[in-house]
């Protein structure tokens, strides 16, 4: 992924499209820090997982004509080029029942464990949480 996005700021330079430029940067540059931490590196993967998941809680705080929040936006959709393919809800509801049916006595937090390595980075875990809290009544 390092390697892609380096491209993809060449690529964004030479278009002199300031606004992918700094989403880009901003993220290589928290690539760059993960591998230089002192504490293990994360996956690649989970730091991008991460970040789009902060930028997205951060939209709440924004009315919807804010500019930062626009910005907020622009900046998601533009790292979501580099995120797993999302899945359906009803792949979801899918896994959340098989789980279910294989544990049957699982509470809500049980099955989120289960699920959550199924889902990472291609389902939003708040709406998992609500659909595990639907499907066990």
């Amino acid at each position: 992924m390092f390697d892609q996005i380096t491209e993809d700021i060449k690529k964004a330079m030479f278009a002199k499209d300031k606004e992918r430029l700094d989403a880009l940067r901003y993220f290589k540059s928290m690539l760059i820090e993960n591998k230089t931490s002192a504490k293990a590196a994360s996956p690649e993967m989970d730091v991008l997982i991460k970040h789009v998941k902060k930028l997205k809680d951060s939209l709440e705080n924004f009315p919807a004509e804010n500019e930062i929040r626009k910005k907020t936006e622009r900046e998601i959709t533009i790292l979501s080029e580099y995120m797993p393919k999302q899945l359906d809800e009803s792949v979801v509801k899918g896994y959340i029942a098989e789980i279910i049916a294989a544990n049957p006595g699982h509470n809500a937090g049980l099955v989120m464990k289960d699920l959550s390595p199924k889902i990472k980075g291609q389902f939003d875990s708040k709406v998992a949480n609500e659909l595990v809290k639907a499907a066990l009544g």
